[in-house]
């Protein structure tokens, strides 16, 4: 007998929770999957707590509701169905009586659930502001410290923290008010059923005894009743959790093919046209072509679309008119993962990891030898620092590189680019954080580096722009000037002024 109760407990268990759980994995690795293949322009309109609210606690309460809600509102429901079947074979009168509360309490509920979906709404539209707004606060924790912000600013915390606190006591409340009623009702059942048996004793027409076995019957329904209206209420509260799940899900994804048809690395923009979220154009007409084996610049005022210009090319956005090529080959046809491996990318925000120095480089190409790292972090200027560390190469480096400089943190980024060697080479304001001497160290390696490939260089120092072979200004999402550093010298219009300026 034990044996037995251990093999049926372990089937229970095993088909309520265990399948849950790996269900749970499941749904979170296909959300992160899913925003793997999503296009940037989805994250400009996604906080981060937001998305990692999703993937972490919105799933989390998806596998509340498949293990603990919904199995307790099934396991009652069924056993009181056939419970009520059963009574109406003893008499149809005293089943009506105890039985009518279920189809009112149930309504109730369900016919709440769009004013509770509408609270649950707004209730998680401000736990989302709170906790955007916690983790701007520690994020910027230095930048408000420096200018004596910290009271404001925590100021504005405890006034969302207060919203939450405010409208979860109203999504409760209106909970309440629907569930408590619909438990109300339920209760009547017993009152109805001694009413009912009362009058037909009275009248003969009922013998005790079954009256009685009524009134067990319908106190022994009430308590798991009472339990599943509970759980029903939170299972129609999950439909917001569901909802914000199914928005990643039914996000377009970026597609296309798995295999280059490129015929060279030259990059194209054919007249093209971008628009941010629909609404604030960044680029109208831009028109150039950087050549393989050449350094193609990209200059001009802030705003004028020169980043914008780097994220189309390697497919982060799509455009939204003209067409972008590499070698002739369409970007917007081909899958962004088999695109990527034809660029080297060093972006002016590093990302780094709590890893070692090496673990980090060699990021750029995960299955490269100790010593291709190495050549690639000598080539980047590494060294210099690495080998002080406490632990040299294998030290820790803390979160997003927290334990070293904007300017070692870049040629580490740097490096990744070098070890990847890649036959496209971005470079996003690359020497922004380096000093006058380690620039030019990094212009001779980066020399080195492109030698018959596609660089695409974005830089505000003329001094970094200098040696390019090309030179593109975009100014109010158009290109105003094209050509050599000495053709817009002489035509004496932007470039020429912003040279001047930083002279």
């Amino acid at each position: 007998m034990p044996r037995a109760y251990f093999f049926t407990t372990f089937v229970q268990y095993n088909a309520t929770f265990l399948t849950t759980y790996v269900e749970s994995g499941v749904r979170r690795i296909t959300l992160a999957e899913r925003l793997r293949k999503l296009p940037l322009s989805f994250f400009s309109k996604k906080d981060l707590s937001d998305l990692t609210s999703v993937i972490m606690a919105d799933c989390a309460t998806l596998e509340t509701a498949s293990s603990h809600w919904i199995p307790e509102l099934i396991g009652p429901f069924i056993s009181t169905f056939i419970i009520a079947v059963s009574l109406f074979f003893f008499d149809w009168r005293m089943a009506l009586a105890a039985l009518w509360v279920l189809p009112v309490s149930f309504g109730i509920v369900l016919g709440s659930s769009g004013a509770m979906h509408r609270k649950q709404e707004k209730q998680m539209a401000v736990k989302m502001a709170c906790a955007d707004g916690i983790q701007e606060c520690l994020e910027s924790v230095r930048d408000l410290s420096a200018n004596n912000a910290e009271k404001e600013y925590l100021v504005g915390i405890d006034e969302k923290i207060k919203a939450v606190e405010k409208q979860t006591i109203v999504t409760e409340v209106g909970n309440a008010v629907f569930n408590g009623s619909a438990r109300m009702i339920l209760k009547f059942g017993i009152a109805t059923t001694a009413l009912a048996g009362g009058v037909l004793l009275k009248n003969g027409s009922l013998d005790v005894l079954t009256f009685f076995m009524f009134l067990l019957v319908v106190s022994r329904m009430c308590d798991p009743m009472l339990t599943s209206l509970d759980n029903l209420t939170a299972i129609l509260s999950a439909n917001i959790q569901c909802a914000r799940m199914d928005e990643i899900l039914s996000q377009p994804i970026q597609s296309g093919a798995e295999m280059l048809t490129n015929k060279g690395c030259d990059i194209v923009f054919d007249h093209v046209g971008f628009t941010y979220n629909g609404e604030e154009t960044i680029l109208r007409d831009v028109s150039f072509t950087a050549k393989q084996g050449e350094v193609t610049a990209l200059i001009g005022p802030s705003g004028g679309g020169k980043t914008t210009v780097s994220r189309l090319a390697v497919r982060f956005w799509d455009a939204a008119k003209g067409k972008i090529t590499v070698g002739g080959m369409d970007v917007s046809k081909v899958d962004p993962e088999t695109l990527m491996s034809l660029y080297s990318i060093v972006f002016q925000d590093v990302t780094l990891f709590n890893n070692s120095v090496m673990e980090n480089i060699r990021l750029g190409r995960k299955d490269a030898t100790d010593e291709e790292v190495l050549a690639a972090a000598r080539m980047a200027n590494c060294d210099e620092f690495a080998e002080r560390l406490p632990d040299g190469w294998n030290t820790l480096i803390g979160e997003n590189g927290s334990e070293l400089s904007g300017g070692e943190r870049q040629r580490i980024s740097i490096a990744r680019a070098f070890l990847k060697d890649a036959p496209i080479i971005l470079l996003d304001e690359t020497t922004a954080s380096l000093d006058v001497e380690n620039e030019t160290k990094i212009q001779s390696a980066l020399s080195q580096l492109i030698e018959g490939k596609t660089v695409l260089l974005i830089a505000h120092r003329m001094r970094t722009v200098s040696g390019a072979d090309k030179i593109v200004v975009l100014e109010n999402g158009v290109v105003s000037e094209c050509g050599t550093p000495a053709e817009l010298l002489a035509q004496g219009g932007t470039y020429s002024s912003m040279l001047e300026m930083q002279s």
